[in-house]
């Protein structure tokens, strides 16, 4: 494959942070997906690059739509964890003490 052009370059720069911006991801998010230890935009754009390479417009386009997966499905299953009932309630609690003050009084 042929290089990204400049204008390429910018357009995809500015689509990769308008589209982390619209899910409340950060480059960071989007390195760690990435596989790379800078979140910097250098980094990622070179990152891009590697990947129009390996199969144009194409290829960047099916990582994203890959890492958008990820993401949302993360962030699912850590809204199931956070959204999850505690394993005990105030009445719980409470059946608990009674039971315990009972126990004790006999």
């Amino acid at each position: 494959m042929s290089k990204l052009s400049q204008q390429e370059e910018k357009e995809l720069i500015s689509f990769i942070k308008d589209w982390l911006k619209s899910h409340g991801f950060t480059q960071k998010d989007l390195a760690y997906e990435l596989n790379i230890k800078s979140s910097r935009t250098s980094e990622i754009i070179l990152k891009m690059k590697d990947l129009y390479k390996k199969g144009g417009m194409f290829n960047i386009a099916k990582n994203l739509i890959k890492i958008e997966q990820n993401l949302l499905e993360n962030m699912k299953n850590d809204y199931k964890e956070t959204t999850q009932t505690p394993p005990y309630n105030q009445l719980d609690i409470d059946t608990l003490v009674s039971q315990i003050n009972q126990d004790t009084r006999e």
